[in-house]
């Protein structure tokens, strides 16, 4: 089994739990579509601070950013970028969670879809340029058998702290739109 092989299936119910999460989301709906993308800028930036931080060391694969689209996204919607979570990963911690926010950048195309006409996605739409992603694949098949089992460790955790964090910003608009009636009613 390859190190992306088992990566895939180690971190399989944390992925599912995050879709979960998000898919209480209705996407054709303004205001849930506008707490949707609340909910990724509460994670998406703070993952790419974290990787944009690597060291020649690190020698993460090429990537692109999508933390401006979503940014402008929200404008559209007249709603500022919320303050990133907390996110930490060092050292292969960064290659799992780079894998995680380019997977999502496969299933934002498909959740684009689902985005109605008027409302803005070009986040959801961001695609992978040719190739890219099976580059990525690759590299992180390469970099886990010159590192070992510590390295693919550190990258199977950092995978999992970068889908815990999505829920946890999935989770925070839940609970912020749950209380929502009750500081009305104050």
């Amino acid at each position: 089994m390859s190190f992306v092989q088992m990566l895939r299936a180690a971190t399989a119910v944390d992925h599912q739990r995050v879709d979960d999460r998000f898919g209480g989301f209705t996407l054709d709906d303004a205001d849930d579509y506008r707490r949707f993308l609340l909910a990724h800028g509460r994670a998406l930036p703070a993952v790419e601070a974290v990787l944009a931080q690597a060291g020649d060391e690190e020698a993460l694969p090429s990537w692109r950013p999508r933390t401006a689209l979503l940014a402008a996204d929200l404008a559209a919607l007249g709603q500022p970028l919320p303050v990133p979570l907390a996110f930490e990963a060092r050292g292969p911690a960064r290659w799992g969670a780079l894998y995680v926010i380019e997977g999502s950048r496969l299933g934002g195309q498909l959740l684009a879809r689902a985005v109605p006409a008027g409302l803005p996605a070009s986040y959801l739409a961001a695609r992978h340029a040719a190739g890219e992603w099976r580059a990525l694949l690759a590299a992180l098949d390469v970099r886990a058998a010159a590192g070992g089992a510590e390295w693919a460790a550190a990258a199977l955790a950092g995978a999992q702290a970068t889908f815990a964090l999505y829920g946890r910003a999935a989770d925070q608009d839940a609970m912020a739109t749950r209380s929502l009636p009750s500081r009305l009613a104050e």
